[in-house]
């Protein structure tokens, strides 16, 4: 194999690539990315065995082709240290050479048929397609909410649940849910499963153009899905989460009876404030809603107290404390992206949500504040 390279395009395709490769393995081929050549493509692929990813990279010339495994921490170190606008990548053997201008580095590197192999979406049947932009705003308003480390492994995942064009994602760690709905341009019956976090976040790094189609199929204990068109398109696959996710339905509270609309650039900045006299014993704000106003305080032993005082134009109901974990709520308002959002209440001890239109539903339980 012999390829002439557009540097910065591969730093790119690396970056994304690389991400799949796991931290730790004993099995010294999941250290690495395959190269290859196909339709004038340099292709990348990486596997951690639960996770694949494969994309190419177009700006290239392709002298011979071929394969290459080499480890994927030393090729990126490489790449991104060398100045050159082109660099020549060349095997001899399994042995790697990038050349550029005034340097020359050798990998060693593995016998490509050791590679796990990584599935392509050609004969994959489609279960729908849905924009990348709208994918994209699906996934930022839910996977922050799902749970990073917990013995219900369940929910350490996104709920993907499908009725026809009409698409919802929730996550839940199990002190908050989040829901997001939005349409997919193709798609009939229905599909539910649950996609593993790690997946989520490497499909968004592919997104970079909202207007993209993204293509989905869900099969047995996997899905797959294809970014973009032809045969530079990007394609993951992975393992579906076992288990039942919660009900999350029964969860989302009906019988609000408080309710207020807040500027939220204004309900995140009091949040902030109120915040930053909190700690990891006393980490709760409290909330008082009444008339006009809302008063946010909060108290840590040995550090302080803080109180921030919020006009309020439009609050409907009896007056009411209620604490909640301020970084629960911050969470939820870095990601919405709409100018106002409306906090539903009940009672000190029910839980609050969160709503932006009827597309976002944040879930929240309160915390109890001495």
């Amino acid at each position: 194999m012999k390829v002439l390279c557009d540097r910065a395009a591969l730093v790119d395709a690396l970056n994304v690539v690389g991400s799949v490769v796991p931290n730790r393995t004993p099995t010294p081929v999941l250290r690495c990315l395959k190269l290859s050549t196909a339709d004038g493509l340099l292709m990348l692929a990486a596997t951690d065995l639960e996770v694949a990813l494969k994309m190419g990279v177009e700006q290239v010339e392709i002298e011979q082709t071929g394969e290459a495994l080499v480890p994927a921490d030393k090729i990126t170190q490489i790449v991104r240290a060398c100045d050159d606008q082109t660099l020549t990548l060349e095997m001899e053997d399994h042995t790697m050479h990038i050349r550029g201008a005034d340097a020359h580095f050798k990998i060693f590197g593995f016998d490509p048929s050791e590679f796990p192999p990584v599935v392509d979406f050609d004969d994959a049947t489609i279960d729908c397609e849905i924009a990348a932009g709208v994918l994209q705003s699906l996934i930022g308003l839910t996977l922050f909410a799902a749970a990073s480390e917990h013995s219900r492994y369940a929910i350490n995942g996104v709920l993907f649940d499908r009725n026809k064009r009409n698409l919802r994602l929730i996550a839940t760690d199990g002190r908050r849910l989040a829901m997001a709905k939005g349409e997919c341009l193709v798609g009939e019956d229905t599909t539910s499963c649950i996609i593993p976090s790690k997946a989520l976040k490497l499909i968004t790094k592919l997104l970079d153009d909202p207007e993209a189609t993204v293509r989905i199929a869900v099969e047995d204990n996997r899905i797959r899905l294809s970014v973009g068109e032809g045969a530079d398109a990007a394609v993951l696959s992975s393992s579906l989460v076992e288990g039942a996710f919660p009900p999350f339905e029964d969860v989302i509270p009906s019988d609000h009876d408080k309710k207020v609309t807040f500027d939220t650039t204004t309900l995140s900045s009091a949040i902030r404030r109120a915040a930053l006299l909190t700690n990891e014993e006393s980490k709760g704000v409290r909330l008082h809603f009444e008339n006009d106003s809302l008063t946010l305080s909060s108290r840590a032993p040995e550090m302080g107290e803080a109180t921030v005082e919020v006009k309020l134009d439009d609050y409907q109901g009896e007056p009411l404390e209620i604490g909640f974990n301020p970084g629960f709520i911050t969470d939820a308002l870095n990601v919405v992206n709409s100018e106002k959002i409306t906090m539903e209440l009940k009672a000190p001890n029910k839980p609050g949500v969160l709503r932006t239109d009827k597309d976002f539903t944040y879930v929240i339980m309160p915390v109890n504040l001495q």
